[in-house]
C-alpha cells in the first residue's frame, strides 16, 4: 500500500483545561483491531480546548512520525478540515479577526501552514460516533483512536476526584 493513514482524536475537560490527545499510525488497515488498539498513542496537553485540542494533536502526531509515502489524515474536527480553505483570509488579515483581535490559536494555524507546506497529506473528514452497525473499516479504526483518548480522560477525572 501506497497510502499512510494517520487517525487523530481528542478528549478535553473543559472545567480543568486538561486533554488528551491521540493518534494512530496505520500502514496495514487490514491488521486486527487488537493489534492497532496496542499501537495508539496519547499525550496529555493542559491549559486547552476541544478545537486547540485536536491541532496540538495533529501537530504532534506529524512532528512525531517519520513518513515517506502518501499521507491521509482522518480527523473528526471541522476546525482542521476547514483551516486549508481559511490560510489566505488568515494570511491576508495577519491572523486577526475583523473586530482587529488575534485570532485564539493563531500559533498553532501557522504551524499547521507550515506543516502542510513541507508534509503532503490529505485531510478526511469522518464522523464519529457512528452506531456500531453503521461503521465500515475506517470508522472502527478512528473508534480505537476516539476510545483512547476518552479513555485516558476519564483515568484523569478519576484521580483527581
Amino acid at each position: 500500500m501506497d497510502e499512510i493513514m494517520l487517525f487523530t482524536d481528542g478528549s478535553v475537560n473543559t472545567k480543568s483545561k486538561i486533554g488528551y490527545g491521540s493518534y494512530l499510525l496505520v500502514s496495514d488497515p487490514s491488521l486486527p483491531l487488537d493489534s492497532l488498539k496496542k499501537m495508539v498513542k496519547v499525550k496529555k496537553f493542559e491549559k486547552t480546548s476541544s478545537t486547540k485540542l485536536e491541532l496540538q494533536t495533529l501537530l504532534w502526531a506529524l512532528g512525531d512520525i517519520q513518513i515517506s509515502k502518501s499521507l491521509v489524515v482522518y480527523t473528526d474536527s471541522q476546525n482542521i478540515i476547514g483551516l486549508p480553505g481559511r490560510r489566505e483570509r488568515f494570511e491576508k488579515n495577519d491572523y486577526y479577526s475583523k473586530n482587529n483581535k488575534r485570532l485564539n490559536n493563531y500559533e498553532l494555524y501557522q504551524k499547521f501552514y507550515r506543516a502542510t507546506d513541507q508534509l503532503s497529506f490529505k485531510l478526511v473528514k469522518i464522523r464519529g460516533h457512528k452506531k456500531t452497525k453503521q461503521k465500515d473499516s475506517i470508522d472502527k479504526i478512528f473508534t480505537i483512536v476516539d476510545r483512547a483518548s476518552r479513555d485516558a480522560m476519564r483515568k484523569c477525572t478519576n484521580m483527581q476526584k
